[in-house]
């Protein structure tokens, strides 16, 4: 319990400082991310319980990227981090689940993530900022992955890459679940570092 308190802290934290950076009402941040302003309120003041889509459309209208909301300062040179210790951003019906890993840091930061999605479960994500590319490699399973409504079969030991400004989708296929490690490159610019 403590340990979400603290992450929430550290998100409401992170949240309002880079909308500060922005120069962004509360009004305005949530006009152009889609997000109501009760929920931002609330968000800054760390009482609220976002969900994956809503930090994503936060990242992206702030131009930062997710983990650049969630994480505190950097405390060693070299980071590593357990799966097990990471929460799931996102988790479906059927088990399948999202883990942000970490963020690199630099001029254009790239995301890490762990996935992992059942048979038949799916994932559908808005389209990113201009800029962003994912990169996708299947470690055991297969996946449906769908860019712009054209869908695309990658297997175990395949990787697919692809602009994040179109819709996407991504789906478990087969008969057993997905491991995936999906890569988010954002594009480089002031804003992307936090």
């Amino acid at each position: 319990m403590a340990e979400t308190e603290a992450a929430l802290r550290t998100l409401a934290h992170n949240v309002r400082a880079a909308r500060n950076r922005a120069g962004l009402s509360l009004d305005e941040l949530g006009r152009r991310a889609k997000v109501s302003k009760g929920a931002l309120v609330a968000l800054e003041r760390a009482q609220g319980n976002p969900n994956f889509a809503t930090l994503v459309r936060l990242a992206d209208t702030l131009g930062i990227s997710v983990s650049a909301l969630m994480e505190g300062p950097a405390e060693d040179r070299v980071r590593i981090v357990a799966a097990d210790t990471v929460m799931p951003l996102w988790a479906g019906a059927q088990g399948s689940e999202a883990r942000l890993m970490l963020t690199t840091a630099g001029p254009a930061p790239v995301e890490v993530w762990r996935w992992q999605l059942a048979p038949g479960e799916e994932y559908p994500s808005h389209p990113h900022q201009a800029g962003v590319v994912e990169t996708v490699s299947v470690t055991a399973g297969r996946m449906t992955l769908i860019v712009d409504g054209t869908e695309y079969a990658v297997e175990a030991g395949r990787t697919a890459t692809f602009d994040g400004d179109a819709p996407h989708t991504y789906r478990g296929a087969g008969t057993e679940t997905c491991h995936l490690i999906m890569t988010v490159h954002l594009p480089p610019g002031p804003a992307s570092t936090a």
